[in-house]
């Protein structure tokens, strides 16, 4: 188990110190509770903290109206034929 020492406001470890108490729990374990749950929160996100990116950004552009307009750049490519789809398989 690491160690760390960290300045924290006295208003704020006043609180952590009767919180601790009021659970019947070390100071410490209180700390270890609270970033194990931070970490928790944070990784129970994923991906879904990127959704609406550009417009907390400021960003007017609708993303899939932007896809789609990058997509349609892209070259048409030909479906392979039938032969070629059979002989690729092998």
């Amino acid at each position: 188990m690491g160690r760390f020492l960290v300045d924290i406001p006295e208003e704020d470890l006043a609180r952590l110190d009767a919180l601790a108490k009021a659970e019947g729990k070390s100071r410490a374990a209180v700390l270890r509770e609270a970033v194990a749950n931070y970490i928790a929160a944070e990784s129970q996100q994923g991906f879904e903290k990127y959704f609406g990116l550009w417009a907390r950004h400021g960003s007017t552009v609708d993303g899939l109206e932007y896809e789609e307009k990058l997509r349609g750049e892209w070259p048409e490519i030909p479906e392979p034929s039938d032969s070629k789809k059979k002989r690729g398989a092998a």
